[in-house]
């Protein structure tokens, strides 16, 4: 047999021996889980996360003409320096008019497509592991018109809870209501469990979710 065969073939199998007989797959084990957490972490651990998201839609009126949106978000912030705070909205007419929010004060507003973004200045920085509690409303006109109306809500950060309600007037309570992941393309017909009678006769539909999935976004769609 060739010697130069042999010798290469006893050095391929020395170096195997030598790469299994250390820690070495253990240490290629821990960077590639290190890097798998580094990467989540800029990919998914974001600016904040959401404990409690709770959005009110009040429809005023049987036409859909006027509506006022009421939205609560406790978040904890996940870096130092935070100086901001974004909320947004979809809708192609003026979805923030007469806003109003505490902790913050508006100051800057703009679109990227059907999305408005209103930028919320906080006046001093929010550093990791701080809570704010946001309180949110603002008025919405000729936003649900038709028969057919929609309200997404995207996840963007890790949540934990979100709770979305729709107060229909009275004279026009809802036919049918339901919910989609958009991601996944499954819808839910929300049952009678989900409607609550107010004192004052009009019907309001609450659907809640414990766990939302980061980057899904939960249509709620309603027949009217």
């Amino acid at each position: 047999m060739n010697e130069n065969l042999i010798n290469n073939t006893d050095l391929k199998v020395r170096a195997l021996t030598f790469a299994l007989g250390l820690p070495w797959f253990e240490l290629l084990a821990r960077i590639w889980k290190i890097g798998k957490k580094i990467f989540r972490g800029f990919a998914d651990e974001g600016i904040y996360e959401v404990l409690d998201y709770e959005c009110q839609i009040e429809l005023k009126d049987t036409n859909g003409e006027n509506a006022t949106i009421k939205k609560r978000e406790k978040i904890r912030y996940l870096q130092d320096y935070v100086l901001s705070y974004q909320d947004w909205a979809w809708g192609d007419v003026d979805v923030f008019l007469n806003y109003r929010c505490s902790p913050g004060i508006p100051v800057d507003q703009f679109r990227l497509g059907h999305k408005t973004c209103k930028l919320i200045s906080l006046r001093e920085f929010r550093n990791k592991g701080d809570i704010d509690e946001f309180n949110i409303e603002w008025d919405m006109q000729n936003g649900f018109l038709k028969n057919i109306g929609f309200w997404g809500t995207g996840i963007r950060y890790n949540t934990q809870k979100i709770n979305l309600k729709i107060i229909f007037p009275q004279g026009r309570p809802p036919i049918n209501v339901s919910i989609t992941e958009s991601n996944l393309q499954r819808t839910q017909i929300l049952g009678p469990e989900s409607r609550r009678l107010l004192l004052d006769g009009r019907i309001m539909i609450v659907w809640e979710n414990l766990n939302p999935r980061l980057h899904e976004n939960y249509v709620l769609k309603w027949e009217w």
